[in-house]
């Protein structure tokens, strides 16, 4: 049953590669980093294949933050290891630059098909994969798996929902979740999910969120608005799109029915 469901999730992401890449292009209209080594994102390279890479994927900025304490720590462990990061989105790729030293490489996790992530596995040969939080592909871990890549995943965390998404694609998401060799979660809840999903081994190490070290300049300043303001401030630091503007206007029509009253 596992093999129609590979077959056929793959056939269909082969088929929608035209309109991947054209929505690709077309937010390259606002963030241009969209439209850099785009046949990276079908397993094209332009320098010699490659092996032992130190692989990190990261699909977007949080994780890319989030991964930058993890990268730290394996650069003390392992020294000479050269880093391979990867990432979904401009923004983590932007932010991944600051993460690389010499020697090290950043491109674009390729397209989940059967033959990007092939061009992908075989070009790199990474020595281990780490990847960030929920990052799951029907393809991609079961080919990296098959090529002997020992893969982790690091910040690891499962809503119920996506639980329960799983359960219902189980022929298909099974054979990746299998895949792994240690999920690090961040909750008891988390871990848990994650074994009943056929993770095979789990541990709970917390979130790494946690252990970023913010920057002490910015750290200063934000005290400096606190004092001057003097009273709580709500900071919407983290959205998604479309979030903003229900929140904006749940506001204003806190402050219409209490004109002239702070909001605490």
């Amino acid at each position: 049953m596992t093999l129609p469901a590979r077959a056929l999730y793959s056939s269909l992401l082969w088929l929608a590669q035209p309109l991947y890449l054209l929505r690709l292009w077309w937010r390259g209209r606002a963030e241009p980093a969209y439209r850099e080594a785009m046949g990276e994102r079908l397993g094209h390279y332009r320098e010699e294949p490659s092996s032992g890479w130190l692989w990190v994927h990261a699909v977007s900025l949080g994780e890319t933050r989030a991964a930058a304490a993890l990268i730290a720590a394996l650069r003390e462990r392992r020294p000479g290891a050269r880093l391979l990061l990867t990432h979904g989105t401009a923004t983590g790729r932007e932010a991944g630059r600051e993460l690389l030293h010499e020697g090290d490489r950043q491109t674009w996790l390729p397209f989940d098909t059967r033959g990007a992530v092939q061009r992908f596995v075989a070009h790199f040969r990474p020595a281990v994969g780490v990847l960030m939080e929920t990052e799951i592909w029907p393809n991609l871990l079961p080919q990296a798996k098959g090529q002997g890549v020992p893969l982790v995943l690091a910040n690891a965390r499962l809503s119920e929902k996506s639980q329960r998404q799983g359960e219902r694609y189980a022929s298909l998401i099974g054979p990746a979740v299998r895949a792994l060799d240690l999920a690090l979660a961040q909750t008891e809840a988390d871990a848990r999910r994650l074994r009943d999903s056929g993770v095979p081994r789990v541990q709970v190490c917390g979130n790494l969120k946690y252990d970023m070290t913010p920057d002490a300049a910015l750290v200063a300043r934000g005290q400096a608005w606190r004092a001057a303001v003097g009273r709580p401030v709500l900071l919407f630091a983290v959205s998604r799109e479309g979030e903003e503007a229900p929140l904006l206007g749940a506001w204003s029509q806190r402050r219409q029915r209490q004109p002239g009253r702070p909001l605490w």
